[in-house]
This record gives C-alpha cells, sequence and structure tokens, in this order.
C-alpha cells in the first residue's frame, strides 16, 4: 500500500474540496450566524419543562429562524437568538404568543437585548490571534523537537484541516457561530498530537532506512501508526458522536465541527503531512546532489 506516494490524489482531492468551498462561499456566502451577524436575543421563564418543538411552532410564525437553547438550573427557560432586529413591539408581540401558550406572568420575560455583529467580529479575530500563537509555538517546538521542515509541514497539515472544516461548512451551508470557533482550537491541539506520533516514527526510520529513498521511509512511518490513528480517531468519534446524536441543539452545535475536525485531523495526518516532508526532503536531495540529515 503506497500512502505517500501518491500523494498526487491526496492533495487533489483536499484541493477540490477547498475550492469547492470557496466557490459556495463566493458564489451564496458563508452562513454566520447570529454571532457573527448580530440580532436579538430574548429569554423567557416558561416555568416548566418544555420540548424544543413548541417553542419553535410560535417562532415559525414569524420566521425568525431563530436558534433555540434550554437555560435555567432546571431547563425551564428558554434562549431565543434571531439575526432580524425586533423592535420592543415586535419583542412584546411574541412573548405574548408565549404567554397565552404557556399561561404565563408578566415577570417571565427574563430579559432582551439588540446586538451587534461587533462581538462576533472580536470573537473570530482573537481566535486567530490564538491559532497564529499556537501555531508558531507548535512550530518552535517541533522544530527543536524534531527539524524545521518537520514544523512546517505539520503546520500545513494543520492549516490545511481548518481550510477543510471551513469548506465543509460553506458547501452544507452550515451556521458559523461560537461553538464553531471553540471546536477549531480544539481541532488545533488534537490534529498536531496524531501528525507529531507520524513525525516520531519517520524520525526513527531515517536511521534504520538509509538506504530507502523519503518516500518509502514516509510510507513505512505511516504504516506502522496507521492502527493506532484510526483506533484513536474511532474511539474518540464514537464519543463526540454521541453526543450529537443524544445532546440538545447547543451541544450538537460544538460537536459537529469537532467531528468533521477529527476526521480530518486523521487524514491529514497520513495523507498530507509526511508526503509534504518527503517531498520537500526529496527536492532538497535533487538540488543539493546529497542525502541531508
Amino acid at each position: 500500500m503506497k500512502i505517500a506516494e501518491n500523494y498526487k490524489i491526496w492533495f487533489s482531492i483536499s484541493l477540490a474540496v477547498m475550492i469547492a468551498g470557496l466557490v459556495m462561499a463566493i458564489v451564496s456566502g458563508v452562513n454566520l450566524g447570529i454571532d457573527f451577524t448580530g440580532g436579538t436575543m430574548m429569554q423567557i421563564d416558561i416555568g416548566k419543562t418544555f420540548d424544543l418543538k413548541e417553542i419553535k411552532e410560535i417562532t415559525s410564525k414569524y420566521q425568525l429562524d431563530a436558534d433555540i437553547i434550554y437555560a435555567g438550573q432546571n431547563k425551564q427557560e428558554v434562549i431565543i437568538k434571531t439575526k432580524k432586529d425586533l423592535s420592543n413591539k415586535d419583542r412584546m408581540e411574541i412573548f405574548n404568543e408565549f404567554k397565552q401558550k404557556f399561561n404565563l406572568k408578566d415577570e417571565a420575560f427574563r430579559q432582551a437585548q439588540q446586538f451587534g455583529p461587533s462581538v462576533g467580529k472580536e470573537i473570530r479575530n482573537k481566535a486567530l490571534v490564538s491559532i497564529i500563537i499556537a501555531s508558531i509555538g507548535m512550530l518552535m517546538y517541533i522544530t527543536y523537537r524534531f527539524t524545521f521542515k518537520f514544523g512546517v509541514s505539520a503546520i500545513i497539515a494543520l492549516i490545511h484541516d481548518v481550510l477543510i472544516v471551513l469548506s465543509i461548512y460553506a458547501i452544507l451551508k452550515i451556521p458559523v457561530n461560537n461553538p464553531f470557533i471553540a471546536a477549531i482550537l480544539t481541532i488545533v491541539g488534537y490534529s498536531i498530537n496524531d501528525t507529531i506520533v507520524v513525525f516520531d516514527r519517520v524520525r526513527e526510520n531515517v536511521k534504520r532506512m538509509k538506504k530507502a529513498n523519503f518516500f518509502e521511509i514516509a510510507n513505512q512511518s505511516i504504516k506502522q501508526t496507521l492502527s493506532r490513528s484510526i483506533n484513536t480517531s474511532l474511539t474518540t468519534l464514537l464519543v463526540i458522536g454521541s453526543l450529537f446524536v443524544l445532546g440538545v441543539e447547543s451541544v450538537r452545535e460544538f460537536s459537529l465541527p469537532l467531528l468533521a475536525g477529527i476526521l480530518t485531523g486523521t487524514y491529514s495526518s497520513i495523507f498530507i503531512a509526511s508526503p509534504i516532508w518527503a517531498l520537500w526532503k526529496t527536492y532538497e536531495k535533487k538540488r543539493n546532489g546529497y542525502r541531508p540529515s
């Protein structure tokens, strides 16, 4: 099984997904959630347990396209977030629907807020800064533990993972919100771990397989760590998949990008990171006419 040698196939698959995501983002835009577009938030105390379907029956009348989240210690409150800027009259009209359906008093209307996209922009900017700082730190660590080429290859694979998840969101029109940002930051840490495991084996095989070319070394290293990578990812996917299937809507919003990120991270550690290293080393060998350490 030649994995590293068939890098053109794996690179083409990733590139195709990224291009499709870019096209969808240009044509129809990224589906930004309320955290990035601004809108209205309403919190209502229902006073008893309820089904989200009952809430959606009311919000659908006003075409709010709202995010609906349980709140309160006993999940007897509901938070409704919509991209629409609702006036005080509109908010009271919606609350009156809840008031009649659930026999509520005026004080059951806990709060209502209007907010703009500035909060979402701040979160986005801080997330980008966090990823950049983390990437620099990882590059320094991997360069210290391995070599600079290992570090750059790992960071390229990391950027690949983020772009693939963003592309999937753009293609499927899934809302991008705060849980997505949190999940992306989690993916960054998870993805690099699997890549380092493969690179650790590559470093050992460079010393052992002195007559082999770099693609053969990368391929052998991938084979030696393949079962470990798959087993680790499967066990993680089982847990997060259970959260996605059984969890409430807010948990699903966080678990969905994690699912996509873990699959992408496993893919990149096997099919992207090591082939990039092998390509770089092979190019360097041809250019310099010898095999550098």
